[in-house]
């Protein structure tokens, strides 16, 4: 790995403690905890750490691993690479990526590699800068060479959504967050939640934020006709399948029509 991408994921952390970093943080791990607790699986994975907080705190998952280029001293992340995961086909049920895409040297290559490692009906859940929001205005009058995080990819929603579509995932969930302007006093940006509420139902494009949830297809699998289901059997009645825990999903329709 080189030393610019090393130093870039420093400036990162350092720029999600500092107090604008804080506050979209906290908003982003509060709609987490609305979406990761329907999402079932054994083994959760985190690509890239931000700020302090822990943004798999409301998942499900008994196993959970952080990734990140930065190793920590107790040996609790597995340093490496986001475009090569060093983990196994199918090992992975519920894959995190915080801002990953935005701050990657090759997004398409970082879901390619996470849609392998996913089991089927696997979950990833994207966080990313929106592009054409107040944050993007800021990103494009950015004076060069941009701070972080202007100078992150800010990927468009829909070419996120092309390449899940190329991957062979389905969209579940989707909204947009935190329409607060990119202001750097502390007291000022907490006077101005009320944006929050106002922004998903009369300006939602604007919002800073995107969070997208999608499932991994399950390749080759063919609807049972509608004909067996109605055959009665000979050895006697069948178990009830076991309940499955339904996903909520949130913002369909709007995800739908955005980017």
């Amino acid at each position: 790995m080189s030393e610019p991408t090393v130093a870039l994921r420093r400036e990162l952390r350092a720029w999600f403690d500092a107090p604008l970093g804080r506050s979209l943080q906290a908003f982003e791990a509060n709609a987490l905890r609305g979406v990761l607790p329907n999402l079932y699986g054994t083994v959760a994975l985190q690509l890239g750490r931000l700020g302090r907080l822990d943004m798999m705190d409301a998942c499900n998952a008994p196993t959970r691993v952080l990734l990140d280029l930065l190793g920590e001293r107790n040996g609790a992340v597995v340093r490496a690479q986001p475009e090569a995961l060093p983990f196994d086909a199918r090992s992975v049920d519920v894959a995190i990526l915080p801002h990953t895409l935005d701050f990657c040297d090759d997004p398409h290559q970082v879901l390619r590699e996470t849609a392998r490692v996913l089991s089927p009906e696997g979950h990833v859940v994207i966080l990313g800068f929106n592009p054409v929001g107040l944050w993007g205005l800021r990103r494009l009058f950015s004076p060069r060479p941009r701070s972080v995080p202007w100078r992150g990819r800010f990927l468009r929603l829909a070419r996120v959504k092309d390449w899940l579509a190329l991957l062979d995932f389905e969209l579940t969930h989707g909204g947009m967050l935190y329409y607060r302007p990119p202001l750097a006093h502390e007291a000022v940006m907490e006077r101005l939640h009320f944006l929050d509420k106002m922004g998903d139902r009369w300006w939602p494009m604007t919002a800073a934020v995107y969070l997208v949830v999608a499932k991994k297809r399950v390749l080759g699998v063919t609807p049972m006709p509608l004909a067996w289901k109605r055959r009665r059997l000979v050895v006697g009645p069948a178990a009830a399948p076991a309940a499955r825990g339904m996903v909520v999903p949130f913002h369909r329709r709007r995800l739908k029509r955005l980017g």
